[in-house]
């Protein structure tokens, strides 16, 4: 098991994640262009809608159900505040597979180890030693189904909440259910944001032990809007790619021309007359 409490951990043995902003930015247009094909929409629940908050670290934790979590991050960095800078851990051999994400703010852990730990603990620190920086992990530090209960985290966000100097812990829950159309709907909601005060007493474990509360409160809620199927509950952060496509929307286009109403590729929805 990583030795978290070892002094070295506040002393710096890298330079910070260099991040290219136009590298950044034109990724950020793929993500939100890529999950727009394979989804019918990135919706954000009204009721958990990203706070406002000040300056200050954030560490947003996520819930991981599947490999589409850290592109559905991405495409909401955009909702956020331009001033804010973004960054997360990734499995050092997917670093060396797509080098290019280590220059849009993604630095190299090894997965399951103690020096994956150490190496963890210290990056993310010196990341949020900056009022700028928001750390984006999916803490269960594995796949797992949204709705499996308890929800339980790697110990090693509780180690950094720990050691953080202030800023917020932010849950955000995830899910992918399919609705009324032929592609799923991308679901996302934030929860209360946990404040880390200056001198937190908290143990590490009571840490960890908090924000997995926390984060099954905001799954618990998110779930219970997936199940409603109310698109009006959500506010639409990307519009994706609806109706079934080919010959059947090719004849739904036509038969909806004949009738002078306007065609709408969604199968729930009122029609209304064409302009």
């Amino acid at each position: 098991m990583a030795n978290f409490a070892s002094p070295s951990l506040t002393t710096p043995t890298a330079p910070p994640v260099a991040v290219q902003p136009r590298l950044l930015k034109a990724f950020l247009w793929y993500a939100r262009r890529y999950v727009a094909r394979h989804f019918h929409a990135l919706r954000v629940a009204g009721d958990g809608r990203l706070p406002d908050l000040p300056r200050g670290p954030l560490v947003v934790v996520m819930n991981h159900p599947s490999w589409w979590d850290p592109m559905i991050g991405l495409a909401i960095i955009s909702e956020m505040p331009s001033w804010r800078r973004h960054f997360g851990p990734i499995d050092v051999a997917g670093l060396a597979q797509y080098p290019f994400l280590g220059k849009i703010g993604f630095f190299g852990v090894e997965p399951g180890t103690a020096r994956g730990g150490i190496q963890f603990l210290r990056r993310s620190l010196e990341i949020l030693a900056s009022p700028e920086s928001t750390l984006w992990i999916t803490a269960q530090g594995r796949f797992v189904d949204a709705r499996d209960r308890p929800v339980r985290l790697r110990e090693g966000i509780g180690h950094l909440a720990r050691r953080m100097r202030g800023g917020w812990i932010l849950p955000m829950a995830v899910e992918y259910p399919f609705w009324d159309d032929r592609c799923p709907e991308a679901l996302a909601r934030f929860g209360q944001p946990i404040e880390v005060s200056e001198r937190p007493a908290l143990s590490s474990g009571a840490w960890t032990a908090r924000i997995e509360a926390a984060l099954e409160e905001n799954q618990d809620a998110l779930a219970t809007l997936a199940r409603r199927r109310d698109p009006s509950a959500f506010e639409t952060i990307v519009a994706g790619t609806a109706g079934v496509g080919g010959v059947y929307d090719m004849w739904r286009r036509v038969r909806a021309r004949l009738r002078g109403e306007h065609f709408r590729p969604e199968h729930r929805g009122t029609k209304r007359p064409r302009a």
